[in-house]
């Protein structure tokens, strides 16, 4: 973890607000556009936030966070009552959304969605590279750093207020769309499945703040091994790997409890997993939260 002092809070849109975190024994760690972080917040609550700062400068980091009235803790606690001057630990960053190479781009954003978007454009701007951005928001009124996309970038940024000018025409930005063209798309799932339907597969990346709902077999109980430790314990057909590795005291890191934040990632040295993440875990990882073992056996790297 990063020590880190809450520098601002700003007001970006309606219900968002914008923090700066500052390096309190430094520099930080260096990121790239599409990363997040987990910041641990004084009421015990840890939760993850895209960057959206400016990846050259490493004396501060840049989050987003909008007031959402169901939350669990976390956007209450930041809009209510986190303060300047704050202590907070931060994560190294995480990248499960990386900007990968391309002759150009369209970004497609929902809301707080522009948050992992933004760094995204920003460098393919710096690097000479055609790049452009439909950013819906119910109104403009709501749409975190509208003002300021629209003076950096003028032309190239389009902002779509849907209720004053409805939803984007995905299907017609994909017709138009020149060959080589990556597409990068955050926002509600609405939005995420309308372009999936209109973009291919190949063509387009996008990330989640919410898992996709799915549907896998009954769960059973399996046996974990802890490799390092030399433990070996049984979970249970209704409890998680993750709470039960917690319960036999192995800690693991986590976060969001969904499979999309990636906080909680280990190593699982033989054994076949059943992924239920949305990430697409790595060869040899998993991510406890929400994934199981498909076999009688996991050896974990623990």
């Amino acid at each position: 973890m990063q020590r880190t002092l809450l520098d601002r809070i700003d007001p970006v849109a309606e219900d968002v607000v914008s923090l700066v975190l500052r390096g309190a024994d430094g520099p930080l760690a260096p990121w790239e556009p599409g990363a997040h972080v987990d910041i641990a917040l004084p009421n015990w609550l840890t939760r993850q936030y895209s960057l959206c700062g400016d990846p050259t400068d490493l004396g501060s980091y840049r989050v987003a966070v909008r007031h959402d009235p169901l939350s669990r803790g976390g956007s209450e606690y930041i809009h209510r009552f986190l303060s300047t001057g704050r202590t907070l630990d931060v994560s190294l960053p995480r990248n499960h959304f990386p900007l990968a190479p391309a002759p150009r781009y369209l970004f497609l954003a929902g809301g707080i969605g522009i948050t992992p978007v933004l760094p995204m454009l920003r460098a393919a701007t710096a690097a000479g590279l055609p790049a452009s951005l439909v950013y819906a928001g119910a109104t403009a009124a709501s749409m975190p750093f509208a003002d300021e996309l629209r003076a950096a970038y003028g032309d190239a940024v389009r902002i779509v207020a849907t209720q004053q000018d409805g939803r984007p025409d995905f299907d017609a930005l994909a017709a138009e769309l020149e060959p080589g063209t990556l597409v990068y798309c955050c926002g509600p799932a609405s939005m995420l499945a309308a372009a999936e339907a209109a973009f291919p597969a190949g063509q387009l990346h996008a990330e989640r703040f919410q898992p996709v709902p799915k549907v896998f077999a009954p769960d059973t109980a399996f046996e974990a091994a802890c490799a390092r430790s030399g433990r070996a314990l049984t979970v249970d057909a209704d409890e998680s790997l993750l709470n039960a590795l917690t319960h036999a005291g192995v800690p693991v890191s986590s976060g969001c409890l969904e499979g999309v934040c990636g906080s909680c990632e280990i190593t699982v040295l033989d054994g076949e997993v059943e992924h239920r993440d949305d990430i697409g875990a790595p060869a040899g990882r998993m991510y406890p939260c929400v994934s199981r073992a498909l076999g009688p056996r996991l050896v974990l790297d623990l």
